[in-house]
């Protein structure tokens, strides 16, 4: 339920009762509509759900009871109160095995029909809460994104946020995390998504050549220039310009970056006029941004006109089981485009995808499976389809926790330690064997990285 008063819908055929209940009501935060005929209410509240529903039982053209089972059959988020003026020990079980919050029997005080209403209209606001968060930590998909961990929930929340903004975005991370993919989704949640998308990769572009492309040159600017060209500013005027790898820009045309960030104007090369334009800037790197001012190599001023809203993306190793689902995902998507069927990961096959630190991290991922599907046939992939590293690693895991595993020693009171202990060294003895490599140690140890890093982190905390 928003912020917003509560919306509270009473039944009840006797007028006068009615307009006592609703003025029993006035000190509440609550709005009030009456009706007299269940139909009626019916019509309004399969409409516009209220927040809580005062039901009296007997109604002239329907039992009030049959109105709360429409009511509930249909999923409606309402609460329903019932009122009769038959105090019943029978009605008043049914009225709650059907769902209603309370029950009440006529005559009652202002002071009892406030006190429900006024506790129904709490648990409608946690219930929508809860719905609420259920729906933004719950989500495996957004936009173009595959992903369930904490750490992309994060990413979805700021990009929701964000995406009505005209603040301009910068986005971080590593190659293949999916930087394009945010910029894009900031356009198709915005009020520009029917307007431009354009993509302009800095370091795709000769450096003596990406001023033309990101603001245009006039016909005969310079040699080659054979006809007027807009540029990526102008050809977005309206939409989304995403700028990928903004640190490859020069100084100079950061200069150029700076000055049209900050007056809304673009002067094509060769040109003397300025041209107004409306764009929202998303602009990415796979760079320190920090690390290049403080090199000199990028102006701290356009740094900070551009970091507004910062985002940034998470690598794969550091998603626990998204890298499954996206997997799963890849799958089905090329084994359907190649005529194959596959339609599964063996477990050994999942524990060596959770274990790989995926430097390439989505991309990788990618690539990765399309060999998978292009190279083999069956229903289940298994560890030898996998590229040659991989088998290599899992074969070295098996060793590994084959080692680990020596036989069970007679156990006295004596050599009994406290679990914290023996968790903690068991942790730490697998990140040693796995040469530190936390998501391999916790796929031999058969735990979710997350596991392990709170753990660390946890531990780090007590030392410190």
């Amino acid at each position: 339920m928003p912020n917003s008063r509560g919306r509270v819908l009473i039944v009840e055929d006797a007028p006068a009762l009615a307009e006592t209940y609703a003025e029993y009501l006035k000190s509440e935060n609550c709005s009030v509509e009456i009706f007299g005929i269940g139909k009626q209410a019916l019509a309004a509240i399969a409409t516009l759900p209220p927040d809580v529903l005062v039901l009296d039982v007997n109604l002239p053209d329907m039992n009030g009871i049959d109105l709360m089972r429409e009511v509930r059959s249909r999923g409606l988020p309402t609460e329903v109160v019932i009122v009769t003026g038959q105090a019943s020990v029978r009605l008043a079980v049914e009225s709650m095995k059907e769902g209603a919050l309370d029950f009440l029997t006529k005559p009652f005080s202002a002071d009892r029909l406030r006190v429900t209403v006024r506790n129904a209209l709490e648990r409608r606001k946690l219930e929508s809460q809860v719905a609420a968060i259920q729906e933004e930590t719950g989500r495996d998909r957004f936009c173009s994104f595959i992903g369930q961990s904490m750490a992309m929930q994060s990413i979805y929340r700021i990009l929701q946020n964000a995406a009505a903004s005209k603040a301009t975005v910068f986005v971080t991370g590593e190659s293949g995390t999916g930087k394009e993919l945010c910029a894009d989704a900031l356009h198709k949640l915005s009020r520009r998504r029917e307007k431009p998308f354009v993509a302009l990769n800095c370091a795709a572009i000769p450096r003596d050549l990406l001023e033309s492309e990101v603001f245009g040159h006039a016909k005969g600017a310079f040699t080659g220039a054979t006809a007027d060209r807009a540029g990526a500013a102008l050809q977005a005027n309206g939409g989304t310009l995403f700028l990928d790898e903004i640190c490859e820009m020069d100084l100079g045309l950061q200069a150029k970056m700076l000055r049209f960030l900050q007056t809304g104007t673009v002067q094509r090369v060769g040109e003397d006029k300025p041209r107004t334009v409306d764009v929202r800037i998303v602009c990415a790197t796979n760079r320190d941004p920090q690390g290049e001012v403080t090199a000199g190599r990028f102006r701290e001023d356009l740094f900070y006109r551009l970091n507004v809203i910062p985002v940034d993306l998470p690598p794969l190793r550091e998603r626990d089981h998204d890298v499954l689902l996206i997997a799963r995902h890849f799958l089905r998507q090329f084994a359907a485009e190649d005529g194959k069927k596959f339609t599964a990961f063996s477990p050994t096959v999942e524990a060596a995808l959770l274990a790989h630190s995926w430097p390439g991290n989505v991309r990788e991922l990618q690539n990765t499976v399309r060999n998978v599907v292009v190279l083999n046939e069956g229903a289940t992939v298994e560890i030898d389809m996998l590229p040659r590293p991989f088998q290599t690693a899992a074969a070295s895991g098996a060793t590994t926790a084959a080692l680990a595993s020596p036989p069970l020693a007679p156990v006295s009171a004596t050599t009994l330690e406290p679990l914290d202990t023996v968790v903690r060294r068991t942790i730490e003895r697998a990140i040693a064997q796995c040469d530190g490599n936390i998501p391999k140690a916790a796929a031999a140890l058969q735990v979710s990285p997350s596991t392990i890093y709170r753990r660390l982190q946890a531990w780090q905390a007590e030392q410190g």
